[in-house]
Order: C-alpha cells, then structure tokens, then sequence
C-alpha cells in the first residue's frame, strides 16, 4: 500500500509531539526541513519544521493545548477552544496554524485540522490543502487505525496520479510527473507569486525523486493505464479520448465540478459525462484540468493566508512574511547569478 512510504519514526519528531496533546488521529511533519530542498532552503539544521495534526475531537483538544501551550497561541486564546474551533473549521481552508514556535531547540509551525474535515479534503479535493501538503513525501510520526482516513489518504495520492496524467503527454520521464504532481497544490496560489520562491516545486522534485518514487511507485505498477518502465524511469500512458473519458471520470468531486462549471456555458446545464466527453476529445484538456486546478486553489490559499493573520498574530504575521520573502530573494538572487 503507498501509504507505507510515508512512514518514519524518528525520534527527534516524537520529541516535539510529546509536549502537544496526545489525541491525534494523524501527525505529520512536511517541507524543508524534513526533506532536502535545492535553492534557498537547502540549509536543513536552520529550515522551520512544519507539521499537521489532525484531531477527531479540535475542542477538546485545544482546551488541553491552551492549557499546556498558552503561549502559542495569539489573542484568539482568550476568545476560548470553542471560538478558536470554529475560527479552525469555518474560514480558510480547514487548518488553524500556529508558526514560529520554539519547541526542543527547534523553531516549529503546526497546523491542526479535524480529522472529518481532512478527509472530505483528500477525497474531494474542496480546498486541495492539506491534501495537497499530502502529494509530497511526508514524514508520519503517529497515526490511529482509522481505516476511513487511510483509505482517503491513499485515494488522494491516485486520484494526484490521475490529474497530472491528463496534463502530460504521451510519453514522459519520472522526474516531469513527479513535478506536475507536486504543482498540483500550487496551481493558482497566490504565495507563487508573492512570498514564495518561484522555482520553489523544482526545489522539491530533484533531490527527493527517490522519496517520490517510494511514494507512487506501487500506484504507478498497478495502474492498467500506464506502461510503466522502471529501469528507464519512463512512463507511457493511454491519451486516447476514451482513455482521458476514464480519468476524467475519477478526478476528486471538487475538480470534476470546476471543471464542469469552466467547459459548460451558461444556461446549457448539459451533465457532467456529457461535458467530459467532449473535454477528452478537446487537445487543451491538460489545460482545462489545470484552470480547474487553479480555481479550487487561489480562493483557498488566499483565505487561509488571510486567516494567519488573525491565528498567528500580526507581529508574527510580519516576521513569517519577511521570511518567506527573504527566501524569495534569495532564490531570485541564486538564479540571476
């Protein structure tokens, strides 16, 4: 099962998840400074680590967490774990944050999701946030036997397999799906324009191919679509229209629907087979997919930036965007020299 890949246990992530609350249904840690990035963020001992948690029940969480972690939390503490609950599940994109927090000697940001909620997020792809942090290597540091939220975790990854195939040609290398796959979640993103290094899903591809191919590997061998040439690290897929019909057919709800919403004209209200029918004879339909892509991130992705603001604080608002600009800089700078 992929889900295998993401696995890890090391002992310096326990360490910093035995000062939170013990009530999680999945903890994860992601970017830079878990996995070697090329560019600006190469340095891993000085790289932020970023983590989710993902909890059945956020109240009763954030009350223990207020208790044993007041300090992490902006003004929004004081408004109680219900307020803050509500402020996690109904604005942005499902996830409350808290950065720039010092944990074990280690400067840390964990966002914290319920677990009901991150699972309509795998499955349908409503925000593609968490979800898409999910369609890179990730190291899992604790996860329950909730048999429904590994189901959609590995849903999520084929259903990442699935969109970048339709924006692929016929033949391609490992390396060109593993950087569609990993743009997936940037398509339209604000941040890819300000306050992120634009060469940012390249930074993340080369040096972990083979953490990639760990992950999608068995997905890719059992996939009846794809003729998949592992000595080579080629791949060979079905571009047929009835070929792009089928994957058109299993794309996440979410994309289906904008997609939809983008190739029917208003009044024609024609269902969603007989829009794909015709998408899948159309040669822009990589392009079309990618539009679908961009309008169910740039909403996304703007909303929970602007609801940082408010769960981290202004002050540490400005110094978490000076840094990621201060990275920008740097990238822009490596690629002028």
């Amino acid at each position: 099962m992929a889900l295998q890949a993401l696995q890890s246990s090391g002992v310096a992530f326990r360490k910093i998840l035995s000062h939170f609350p013990e009530e999680l249904s999945l903890a994860f840690a992601y970017g830079s400074g878990v996995y070697r990035q090329t560019g600006p963020s190469s340095n891993q001992q000085n790289a932020m680590l970023d983590f989710v948690f993902t909890v059945d029940d956020p109240v009763t969480w954030h009350s223990k967490n207020l208790k044993k972690n007041w300090n992490h939390y902006s003004f929004l503490k004081f408004l109680g774990p219900k307020v803050i609950t509500t402020i996690q599940n109904n604005y942005g994109a499902g996830v409350y944050y808290n950065p720039l927090i010092m944990c074990v000697g280690r400067l840390i940001k964990y966002g914290v999701i319920s677990t009901s909620i991150l699972i309509e997020d795998l499955l349908n792809w409503n925000n593609l946030y968490v979800a898409g942090r999910l369609h890179k290597p990730v190291k899992i540091i604790a996860m329950n036997e909730n048999v429904a939220l590994r189901s959609a975790l590995d849903k999520n990854l084929k259903s990442a397999v699935t969109a970048a195939f339709l924006m692929l040609p016929e033949s391609f290398s490992e390396e060109d799906l593993f950087i569609e796959i990993a743009g997936l979640s940037y398509s339209g993103d604000f941040r890819m324009v300000i306050g992120e290094n634009k060469t940012k899903v390249l930074n993340i591809v080369k040096p972990n191919i083979a953490h990639f191919r760990e992950l999608y590997g068995s997905i890719l061998q059992e996939n009846p679509q794809v003729v998949y040439k592992i000595q080579q690290g080629r791949l060979e897929i079905d571009k047929s229209p009835e070929g792009q019909f089928t994957q058109l057919m299993t794309l996440p709800k979410a994309l289906q629907q904008q997609i939809n919403h983008i190739m029917d004209p208003p009044g024609k209200n024609r269902d969603v087979e007989e829009t794909f029918l015709q998408l899948a004879h159309d040669p822009d339909c990589g392009e079309v997919v990618r539009l679908g892509l961009s309008a169910i991130v740039r909403p996304s992705s703007l909303r929970q930036s602007t609801k940082g603001i408010f769960t981290a604080g202004m002050k540490k608002s400005l110094i978490y965007s000076s840094l990621k600009l201060h990275k920008m800089w740097k990238g822009w700078l490596r690629k002028t020299s």
